[in-house]
């Protein structure tokens, strides 16, 4: 065709296929005029519309100019691919035109599939960031999780409609081609994963976007963000799991061999699972804690004499966070075998103790006075408990024990010192007499203790 279109305008091929490129890039420089042209009409005319139209016209420039370089490069590659179909039919040898229009033909479609690639590549990323600038302006919240998650399924998908559409037009062999399918369905595949990996994720960030837990009563959400995050791990893990097979059965010898295994399931289930019992036990441990909750996300817990927060909840181990910042790793089979301690098991309210042992000459009504005085100061009671009790009597001293009301154990653990303190300091100050004067170094000796006791006493009647 391209021959007798040369012999038909009487031209030399050379000149003819120069032509073309002229005419291609004459295109090239037209297209980058129009978009540029476009680009300062929709600028101009920016200040005469309304905000929004404004803000479209912004976008629609800025796709303009995203899709600019493949577009041109579609355009080359066409000029450039019948400019050499020309030359090679007209002037090649006929030992060698063949092959080389075979090559032709071959590079011109991997290269026209290749530019639709990043054509669409570049348009689903304008599509991604036009949709998240969508859901920052909304005030919605469902739109914070839907719209970024459509964007990025838009960005990943174009592309891959490209390569579906153009693969089975490709002049290839049959070998090639059986490759290029094979390729296109595992990219289809992971596009599929990777997708219900978004929309899992997207879920999981919604749920726990509508129950937060830095709030007062945080006890239903810190229950949700449990039962969310460990039920999103699972979903993750189903997806790779029949990601990988469904990837492993698009070739034939892999599909034979997984039809093997399949055949001889009982045998392998009974072994694998003798073999892997412990671990069984383990996830099944997580399933039973995710569903009963002995533990929930941001618990105060007392594990292996350790105080902290629970930090995560994985499938097989929990890792809780202990109050001087260390992570203490525990498997998940200990809270469903061993006791432990659970602060915030039915509420974050926690009773802080303070215990004194002082001489039996101490005031009781005062040191009651100055607790209330102290609570009613300190920023940390929740004014709920306020009692100071003589809880037991010793020979030289008697034990009495303050007890105060905190929200939540960080504030009872602040409030316990505080207390402590104060106390010590009122009795140092207005009572000193009331602090214990025995100390334990004399008490393995009887005589001594006793010589002690008389000259103790006689002090206090001096």
């Amino acid at each position: 065709m391209s021959t007798r279109l040369a012999e038909q305008w009487g031209v030399p091929t050379i000149a003819l296929a120069a032509l073309l490129l002229a005419l291609v890039g004459l295109t090239h420089l037209l297209l980058r005029w129009w978009v540029r042209h476009q680009s300062r009409r929709y600028e101009a005319g920016a200040r005469w519309v309304s905000v929004d139209e404004a803000r479209w016209r912004r976008w629609l420039t800025r796709a303009l100019h995203e899709m600019l370089p493949p577009a041109a490069l579609l355009v080359w590659i066409q000029g450039v691919a019948f400019a050499l179909d020309l030359a090679v039919r007209d002037s090649a040898p006929a030992t060698v035109r063949e092959a080389a229009i075979v090559g032709l033909n071959w590079a011109y479609g991997f290269s026209v599939v290749g530019a639709l690639f990043w054509l669409l590549w570049r348009l689903g990323g304008i599509i991604e960031l036009f949709l998240a600038s969508l859901s920052a302006r909304a005030d919605t919240s469902w739109d914070d999780v839907l719209l970024p998650l459509a964007g990025k399924t838009v960005r990943r998908a174009l592309p891959l409609l490209a390569v579906i559409l153009g693969a089975p037009a490709l002049s290839v062999s049959p070998a090639l081609a059986e490759v290029v399918r094979n390729a296109t369905s595992l990219m289809l595949i992971g596009v599929v994963a990777f997708i219900l990996c978004q929309v899992v994720d997207a879920t999981a960030a919604f749920v726990i976007k509508q129950h937060r837990t830095d709030v007062a009563n945080n006890l239903h959400a810190r229950a949700i963000h449990t039962q969310v995050l460990v039920l999103k791990k699972v979903a993750l893990t189903i997806i790779g799991v029949f990601t990988m097979a469904s990837m492993l059965m698009v070739f034939e010898s892999v599909r034979q061999f997984g039809a093997s295994i399949l055949a001889s399931a009982g045998v392998a289930g009974i072994v694998v699972g003798l073999a892997a019992q412990r671990s069984i036990a383990t996830l099944l441990a997580g399933f039973q804690i995710a569903l009963t909750q002995p533990i929930r996300v941001d618990d105060v817990v007392i594990v292996e004499n350790e105080w902290g927060h629970v930090e995560d909840i994985t499938l097989t181990y929990v890792v809780v966070r202990i109050w001087d910042q260390r992570r203490l790793i525990v498997p998940m089979t200990h809270f469903i075998e061993r006791p432990f301690q659970n602060w915030t098991r039915s509420s974050s309210d926690i009773l802080c103790t303070v215990t004194f042992h002082l001489d039996y000459s101490v005031p009781v009504t005062a040191m009651r006075a100055e607790l209330t005085r102290v609570l009613q100061q300190s920023r940390c009671w929740d004014g709920r408990v306020n009692v100071l009790q003589v809880t037991d009597t010793r020979e030289h001293t008697v034990e009495v024990r303050a007890l105060a009301s905190a929200t939540n154990a960080s504030l009872g653990w602040d409030l316990r010192c505080e207390v402590r303190e104060k106390l010590v300091g009122f009795i140092q100050r207005e009572h000193p007499d009331s602090l214990p004067r025995i100390r334990a170094s004399f008490a393995a000796d009887p005589t001594e203790r006793a010589s002690v006791s008389m000259s103790s006493t006689a002090e206090r009647s001096a």
